[in-house]
Parts: C-alpha cells; structure tokens; sequence
C-alpha cells in the first residue's frame, strides 16, 4: 500500500494543487477513519446502560469493547492486499456499507451474542478504512499540500477514542444508547457520496485471490480470537478448569501455528513479523503496544470507575474522558515543526514519561473520588499520547526499507491495537481478583468484637432504623473502597508498564533532517 501511494504521489509531483474531486476524497478518506476510530471507544461510557438492557454482566461488557479491537487487529494488516484485490474505491463502498449494517446490527440487539456480531463486524470493516485515509492523501494530493492531509488524520485518529465517550454518553442520556450505533447511518450515506465523487473507480484484479497468505489470514484470526477469549474469560471460567478455556488455548496456539508457516511460505505474508527482529522497529512496536494498553485502557477504565463509584451518568463520564483530546487538539497545529526540531528519543521518551507520571496520578483514588480527580492526569495523558504516538508513527516507516513501509504502519497498528485489547482483558482480570484480594484485607482488618466498630455499626443501625442495614452498609462501603483500590493497582500497573518500556527509546534513531512526515497509516 505505501508503495502505490508513493508511486502515486511520484507520478504527479508538478501538480502544485489538488482539485476538488481530490479534496473531496480526502474529506471521505478523513471521515471514515474518524467514524471507525470513533466507535472503538463510543460505547465506553454507555457501557453500563447497554450492560443492563441486553443482560450482560460487568466483565462479560468487556467484550463489547475488545471485540471491536481484535476484529481491528485482524483487518488492518489485510488493508492493503484487499485494495489490491478489489481496487481503493470498490473497497472502501464495501466497506462503508456493511459498517452500516454493523452498526444497526449492534442498535437493535438484545443479547450479548448479538451485540458481540455486530461489533466484530463493525471492526472488520472499520479498521479498514483507517489504513485507507492515508493512501487517499499520497494519492490524491500533491507533496506540498500532503502535510494538510496528514494534519487533518492526526487529528481524526487522536480524537475519534477520546470524543466517542463523549457522543456516546450524550445520545445515551438524552436519546438512547442505540443511536451509538445509528449516528453511523447518515454518516455513512455522507462517506458514500464522497466516495463516489471524489474517487475514480479502478477495476478489481480478482485473481490475486489465489495468492493471497491463506495460512495467515486464518491464524492471524484464529489465534487472535482464541487469545482474547483465552483472557477474557479465563478468570471467570477458572483457567483450564472448564472446556472452553481449553478449546480457545489449543485454537489459539493452532492459530500461531498456522500464522507461523504462513511466513515460511507466503510469498507475501500477510503481516511480515520479520521486520520486528529490526532493533528500532522492534523497540517501536513494544512500545506501539505499551501506548495502546494506556490508551484504551484509561478510555475503558474511567468510565467505569465513575459509573460505579461516582454515580456518573454516561455523558458526565464522557466529559472526563473528552479532556485527554484537549492537548492533543492543540498540539497537532504544531506537529510538523516538532517533528523537525526535536529529536526524536527526547519526544518519545518524554511522551512515555508524561503517560506514565499520568497513570500514577490516577493512582490515588478513594470510594469518594470524583470526574475532578481525573482532570490533571488526563490532560497530561493527552500530551504524552501526542508526542509519544505520531513520533512513534514516524520512526515506524522510518526504519525500515521504503518498500516495507505499509507492512511497517499495518503492523504498529495492530500491535497497538492489540496492547488495547490485552488492557481490557487484563482490566476484566485484575477486578475479579483484586476486589476480592482488597475485602477480605479490610475486612480482616477490622474485628467485629472492636468497640469502635460495634459503635459505627450500631450507629448507621439507628439512624437508618433497621437492626441488621449497619452491617449490610458497612459490607457496601468495603466493597466500594475495594474497587477503588483495584482501579489504583490498575493504574498503577500501567503506569509501571511504560517505565518498563522507556529504555528502549535508546534504540530510535533521528528522523532525516529537512524531510516532511512520513506516510503512515
């Protein structure tokens, strides 16, 4: 994929500015990556509500968010052999029409298995316009007008997870949570339309079918999958104790397997792991993956907390996650000149930095904490998340071949959406355990012969008149500051997740000097 588009863009250098038609296909190019990575994160703060109304408990939610993610996964490093294949306009339209079908899908469900479908189809085929934005701008646009595209992306990939809260807890507040999914409808009808006159048709090359990775495409999908419900429902399931956590590990590793002679033998793999044993693109890609878990993490764990513990609703969650997308807002006004004044170890290491000391500050909740807490650590989060992922997005095609680079971009994608979905899975683990771990060692800590604790109890007794309500409420308020306490060692964790990883930005090496953004997706 970044091939064509190089090629592309080498094939018009003396146009000095683009037509309309072009900026037209921008503009859909733009909308389609917004709209896909906005509905990674629309139903976060909704998440509660729709819990409710379809049935599905608290960790079993987590599925409506990681099987957007994994589907995600999944679908990016195919990008750029379907638009081979069925040529960028023909893919987009079908991409953009079976989103929406997704989308209602998921507006009209009633049970989780329903929604789950929905969502993975969602993901299937949102994920591949994102990748696809980029390629319409090295296509479309010539060199010097590039760098307004590649702003105009930076922003729509930067706010899309942190503005679709927001939306979401809106339409769930003041409407109804299914419009999370039927907002994608006129929105869609836009996208087509642009789509339709802003991009030339090019005819399909279905033979390419036949040599596509097949072994990959199947263990890319199988061992992802069989992965994800390995962690999510582990916990639950009690690991190897049940059938089906057996089943998803011997899917899982087949799918390695199978994922694993696709590189052996595919003249073309579908996701060329060999670049990871490149020292920088290595290095890049761990980390690619540490930002995810934050990312997402945060954006999933917030609304949460506050839902629970706050008695937020969903728009009054969304707010809060609305302000990490400030900073970057107006940092991505600046972005080409940091990239080339600073260098690219100090931006990197200093946006790992910022998410860390972010997580840590997150790190000091109570059962009475409220969306206020959050304001500091989440609009330092947002500036570490704009230095740390567009630089990181830079060295990513910057240290491999020219001819690598879209398998390079495809790849940082998918391990950070993959660092994502582990931060949900992780998040739905670590609440099983550590809320237990968390009450039983306060509960252990207070004797029930201990005069003061006979005195608080027998207090909230009378006052609420019932003999037996001080107990129960003092076992609701062990409970509360016991998940409080969970969501600290959340943050915690990841904030010692990315301290972990930030030695490694000792393996990055400058960006050329005198040379605009790369072309990534």
């Amino acid at each position: 994929m970044a091939s064509a588009a190089a090629a592309a863009a080498a094939a018009t250098p003396s146009a000095e500015r683009a037509d309309l038609t072009a900026w037209l296909a921008v503009a859909a190019g733009t909308l389609g990556a917004f709209m896909a990575t906005l509905d990674i994160s629309i139903v976060n703060s909704a998440l509660p509500t729709i819990q409710g109304e379809i049935g599905a408990s608290g960790t079993e939610g987590t599925w409506i968010a990681t099987a957007y993610l994994v589907a995600e996964i999944v679908i990016i490093p195919m990008a750029a052999w379907l638009e081979r294949v069925l040529g960028l306009r023909t893919f987009l339209l079908l991409a953009a029409g079976l989103f929406t079908a997704f989308s209602v899908l998921c507006g009209v469900s009633t049970t989780l298995s329903m929604m789950i479908l929905g969502r993975v189809g969602q993901g299937f085929t949102g994920g591949a316009m994102i990748p696809t934005a980029q390629v319409i701008i090295a296509q479309r646009l010539p060199p010097a007008q590039q760098p307004v595209g590649i702003a105009a992306f930076g922003v729509t990939a930067i706010l899309g997870p942190v503005l679709g809260p927001l939306i979401g807890g809106w339409l769930t507040e003041n409407i109804s949570w299914h419009y999370a999914f039927f907002i994608n409808v006129p929105i869609c009808a836009v996208l087509v339309t642009l789509l339709l006159v802003g991009l030339p048709h090019r005819p399909a090359k279905l033979h390419l079918f036949a040599q596509a990775d097949w072994l990959g495409i199947a263990g890319l999908a199988l061992g992802l999958g069989g992965l994800t419900v390995f962690l999510e429902d582990g916990q639950r399931e009690q690991w190897f104790a049940s059938g089906l956590i057996r089943a998803m590990f011997v899917t899982s590793a087949v799918g390695f397997l199978l994922l694993a002679l696709g590189q052996l033998t595919a003249p073309r793999p579908i996701i060329k792991l060999r670049l990871l044993r490149d020292r920088q693109f290595g290095a890049v890609a761990l980390m690619g993956m540490v930002l995810g878990v934050v990312l997402y993490g945060t954006s999933y764990a917030i609304p949460q907390f506050l839902a629970t513990l706050a008695g937020y609703n969903a728009l009054q969650a969304g707010k809060v996650v609305l302000l990490s997308g400030l900073p970057s807002l107006f940092m991505m006004a600046i972005v080409p000149i940091l990239l080339v004044r600073i260098d690219i170890r100090i931006a990197v290491g200093a946006g790992l930095l910022i998410m860390a000391g972010s997580s840590f500050l997150d790190a000091h909740l109570t059962a009475t904490s409220t969306g206020a807490d959050f304001t500091i650590g989440q609009l330092a989060r947002g500036v570490g998340q704009i230095l740390g992922m567009l630089f990181l997005s830079q060295a990513t095609v910057r240290s491999v071949p020219p001819e690598d680079a879209g398998d390079a971009s495809g790849l940082f994608n998918a391990v950070r959406n993959l660092g994502g979905s582990f931060a949900l899975a992780g998040i739905s683990i670590i609440q099983d355990k550590r809320v237990y771990f968390h009450s039983r060692r306060l509960e252990e800590s207070m004797s029930a012969n201990d005069p003061a604790v006979q005195a608080y109890v027998d207090g909230l007794s009378r006052q609420l008149g019932d003999a037996t309500a001080g107990m129960r409420l003092l076992g609701q308020q062990i409970q509360a500051q016991a998940l409080a306490m969970t969501y600290n060692d959340i943050f915690w964790i990841m904030g010692m997740g990315t301290l972990a990883v930030l030695p490694l930005v000792l393996f990055l090496r400058p960006l050329p000097r005198r040379s605009g953004p790369a072309m990534v997706h």
